[in-house]
């Protein structure tokens, strides 16, 4: 398959403002294109991660992709999908977010070997003047056109500054820019930037000249089958910092996938092949029980976003949880592995394993304590406990931190100890 052909089949195509053009275009030379995305937060979460796999993709294809960190339009606020103003944030806080989304970019796409181009649209619009900007772009806009974009028509009822309202005009700016500066002749978002990118294919015809060839592509919005948004949870957004999203859980996420998303999910986000992705699908349908699509999907994600080391760790963790054999866990997989279950605090005082249990709320009662005991369903650190007169010493705990206890055979508990 070309590439086109290939982004077809893994359903990544969702607009083109010439599909045709392009393709001809990718056929007959290796193009620039780009794609942005704006510092509002001070980590990627997986959503994000859509549009730059499918600029991965082009640069596999001996491409060269320039990824636009917006270090401008980030002080603005992009009103696409959204009802209701962003907060504007500091440009302390932009310049931070600009450093850390820069420092992710360059862990996930620069593999050592291929030239990986980021800029910030911040360093050509910081010292244009109000007066160049209205004379040499606002010129350019129609104010009636741009009412008429889905971004700002979506608004009207609620309400939209001029600060957002303008922000089609910076990102037409910046495909502009790299149009000039970068020879950068396609630029990729997600469906809600269809507005955007089209003003953008307008400037620089009119100001460089209708000829110009210059594409537009979208990538669909991705649905869970059961309709919801994907890339939320209940306990919020998938992150790439694993300080937010620990390997553990981002590994978890993907391996929980419903039989319905997970070969989507292996066609839109891995860089396995047709034929590999064919022979999941049969399993799927053949074998659902031992989830070997969904094993993939985890250990091709979670390699791709934190390392081969963070996934060993990731199915270490895994592991060992469902075995309920947690003795050869560190103190810091520990933390990754429990950090939702039920979370205890003691002190590091010697005490009866029935008192214990019974103060810290782990049981009802000294009663049933004694029985679960009696009966082998208590595990502490991986170890049945079947004597009632068992002490709990900071000897038992992990690295002095942690005692893990396990009430029959999947509720876990996690005792702190101070």
């Amino acid at each position: 398959m070309n590439l086109i052909d290939e982004l077809e089949w893994r359903g990544a195509i969702n607009q083109q403002t010439d599909a045709e053009g392009l393709k001809d275009l990718i056929e007959e030379k290796k193009i620039s294109l780009y794609c942005g995305v704006d510092p509002t937060g001070d980590s990627m979460h997986i959503g994000h991660l859509i549009p730059f796999i499918m600029m991965k993709r082009f640069q596999l294809h001996g491409h060269q992709p320039v990824i636009l960190i917006g270090g401008a339009t980030g002080t603005i606020g992009d009103p696409s999908g959204r009802q209701t103003e962003r907060q504007l944030q500091t440009l302390e806080k932009v310049q931070d977010n600009v450093d850390k989304l820069t420092k992710q970019m360059k862990k996930l796409f620069f593999d050592g070997d291929s030239e990986l181009r980021i800029v910030n649209n911040y360093d050509w619009t910081h010292n244009l003047s109000i007066l160049d900007f209205l004379r040499d772009y606002g010129k350019n806009f129609s104010v009636n056109n741009m009412l008429a974009k889905d971004i700002v028509a979506s608004r009207l009822d609620s309400g939209i500054s001029f600060t957002e309202f303008s922000y089609q005009i910076l990102q037409s700016m910046d495909f502009h820019h790299l149009f000039k500066e970068e020879n950068v002749q396609l630029q990729i978002g997600g469906s809600d930037q269809w507005g955007n990118i089209t003003s953008g294919l307008d400037l620089i015809r009119k100001k460089e000249g209708q000829d110009a060839k210059v594409f537009g592509l979208t990538i669909p919005l991705l649905l869970k089958a059961d309709g919801t948004k994907f890339g939320k949870t209940a306990g919020g957004a998938i992150w790439l910092d694993a300080e937010k999203t620990t390997p553990y859980e981002f590994y978890q996420f993907w391996i929980n996938a419903d039989d319905k998303d997970v070969i989507k999910y292996l066609k839109f986000f891995t860089f396995l092949g047709k034929e590999e992705i064919d022979e999941l699908e049969d399993k799927v349908k053949t074998e659902p029980h031992k989830r070997e699509a969904q094993k993939v999907l985890a250990k091709e994600m979670t390699k791709f976003v934190h390392g081969e080391k963070a996934l060993t760790q990731a199915m270490k963790i895994t592991e060992a949880l469902f075995s309920g054999n947690v003795k050869s866990l560190t103190a810091d997989e520990i933390e990754q592995g429990f950090k939702d279950m039920p979370t205890f605090h003691a002190s590091k005082e010697t005490k009866n394993i029935v008192d214990w249990l019974v103060e810290l709320g782990i049981e009802p009662s000294k009663r049933q304590a004694r029985e679960d005991i009696n009966n082998g369903a208590i595990s502490m650190n991986g170890e049945r406990i079947t004597d009632v007169n068992t002490d709990v010493t900071a000897e038992n705990a992990f690295d002095g931190k942690f005692i893990i206890i396990r009430k029959g055979k999947k509720k876990y508990s996690l005792v702190k100890l101070a």
